[in-house]
């Protein structure tokens, strides 16, 4: 069967000047619908129709044909049928022919393939590219704006409306004549939204640089009430900041999916890391990042022969693995001379809602107090609080008692309700929204530390274990009361009616040193890094 692509790509452009040589991710405009016939497995000639030196250069280049185009085939009434019909040698006898416009570079050849079979299979003289798109749309009768629908629904409920993109159209040779590709039995084939979009303006050409430049991305995270869950809370955070919705990893063994909560990113489980390796094979990931708590060497290695021409990332990591990683964020720690690892609080990434939240007001007074400690609290310091707090020495002030996704014994604590001046809460979703309506704070070195800082609560703070003993944001210098691994029960609650006792300007002190660091552009800063790899 002989199938010729034709592609027509001249000179000039109005809207956009020297449109088809324009370089767009890294090639010229025309590049890309070139190298999608070359790839067709059902194409075998490709002919690009051009009166563009720079156009014949690249095509040919490319190992494609070249039919120069005459003047009178250049201006802007001309049709496209006359265009593909001039192209077409009359020497061969073709079945197809595939008219592939270079304004449609996002087009992926699994799609014109699938397209061309169809045509084939199906016996249609003519097949269309285009988008199911229905809207609610009006037009115009008699001189008045009337709807183009009977009944208003939304979107998904309505019929369907095809839009051509312009990408291809698949012909049955004998139907293609100057006047027309068009024959009686025509379907139109849909693409997918990304695959859909045409050059021609300016804003057409950025929205296209940004799908051709975007990455795939998949994200490897574990989560649990020993490890703690803040890592998931961060990596869906992380996934959110890409254009392409990233493929997240993680180990059943590890993790149990309710600790991801309520969310529609790709969830996909992996029973250790041989199956996490098989199934990275058959993927082209551009970045991968790695939410793990510690990476070894070996473990780095064997990723990296499963994706050799992926940039891999890891956050919070105090393995060996480092030396092998690309980027390294470790927010929770120290400075350190390796020039892969950005650590410090400055690249600490906050929950979005965070962000529209302002630092509260100190009252005179104490009178509501905040307990937190994150998603799994292993050390079970908030059964110790929880017990600590029912006495009669705290019973004028108000507590609200946080609880993470990973803490075990979930239905024992939320028994304390029954105090008038406790309320304890399980996995809530308007964290920022809590936390502002208290004077003071108490919780472990990880995340809740940051986001009680970013909102000037002062707060007292203990590690959950020798990992966090190494986390250097929260503590004295900072503005916090840092009290250690697993301090006494005397110590914590001496420091409880410390704060509950402390002058106003005592903790506006204690604020105004919270306040002293930027932990709302750390999201900025780690995605800027990211996308400069």
């Amino acid at each position: 069967m002989k199938i010729l692509a034709v592609i027509p790509a001249r000179a000039g452009s109005k809207g956009i000047p020297n449109k088809n040589i324009r370089i767009i991710g890294g090639r010229p405009l025309v590049y890309y619908s070139i190298k999608n016939a070359l790839d067709s497995d059902y194409i075998t000639d490709v002919i690009v129709s051009t009166d563009s030196d720079a156009v014949r250069i690249i095509a040919e280049q490319m190992g494609a044909k070249v039919k120069w185009r005459d003047a009178d085939l250049c201006g802007d009434a001309v049709t496209l049928d006359a265009v593909i019909a001039d192209a077409i040698p009359e020497e061969t006898e073709w079945d197809y022919i595939v008219t592939m416009q270079p304004t449609s570079p996002t087009l992926r050849v699994e799609t014109l393939d699938a397209a061309i079979k169809y045509t084939i299979d199906n016996g249609f003289d003519t097949v269309i590219s285009a988008i199911n798109a229905p809207h609610l749309s009006w037009g115009e009768k008699e001189g008045k704006k009337v709807p183009n629908y009977t009944e208003r629904l939304n979107r998904q409920y309505l019929p369907p409306c095809y839009m051509e993109t312009g990408a291809f159209v698949v012909s049955v040779a004998s139907v293609v004549t100057p006047l027309t590709r068009i024959g009686e039995k025509v379907d139109v084939f849909e693409v997918p939204e990304d695959e859909a979009q045409d050059v021609d303006n300016f804003e057409d050409l950025r929205s296209v640089a940004a799908t051709l430049d975007r990455k795939k991305v998949a994200i490897y995270v574990n989560g649990n009430n020993k490890r703690g869950i803040g890592h998931i809370y961060r990596a869906l955070e992380i996934a959110d900041e890409f254009y392409l919705k990233p493929d997240i990893y993680y180990d059943i063994n590890q993790t149990d999916p309710k600790v991801f909560g309520t969310t529609t990113h790709t969830l996909i489980p992996v029973n250790g890391i041989a199956d996490l390796f098989e199934r990275c094979k058959k993927e082209n990931y551009t970045i991968f990042i790695n939410d793990i708590l510690t990476t070894s060497i070996d473990y780095m290695i064997g990723l990296r022969s499963v994706l050799p021409n992926a940039k891999i990332i890891n956050f919070e990591d105090d393995g060996e693995g480092v030396l092998k990683a690309d980027l390294v964020f470790n927010a929770l720690y120290h400075e350190n001379d390796l020039p892969q690892i950005k650590a410090g609080e400055k690249y600490y990434i906050s929950g979005k809602t965070f962000m529209f939240y302002e630092p509260i007001k100190i009252k005179k007074n104490v009178e509501r107090i905040f307990i937190s400690f994150g998603g799994a609290d292993p050390q079970n310091y908030s059964d110790r609080l929880l017990a600590m707090i029912t006495k009669e020495d705290y019973k004028e002030y108000q507590f609200v008692v946080v609880l993470g996704r990973a803490k075990n014994n979930i239905e024992e604590l939320m028994s304390y309700n029954k105090y008038d001046n406790i309320e304890v809460l399980y996995d809530v979703s308007n964290m920022p929204e809590i936390m502002s309506s208290c004077d003071i704070g108490i919780t472990s070195r990880g995340r809740t530390g940051y986001e009680l800082a970013m909102l000037g609560i002062p707060s007292i703070s203990m590690a959950q274990n020798h990992r966090e003993e190494k986390h250097g944001f929260v503590c004295n210098e900072n503005g916090f009361t840092y009290i250690g691994l697993n301090p006494a029960d005397e110590i914590i609650e001496s420091n409880l009616k410390m704060y509950i006792n402390m002058s106003k300007e005592s903790r506006e002190q204690f604020q105004k040193k919270l306040m002293s660091h930027d932990l709302r552009s750390g999201r900025k800063r780690v995605m800027s890094l990211i996308n400069s790899l």
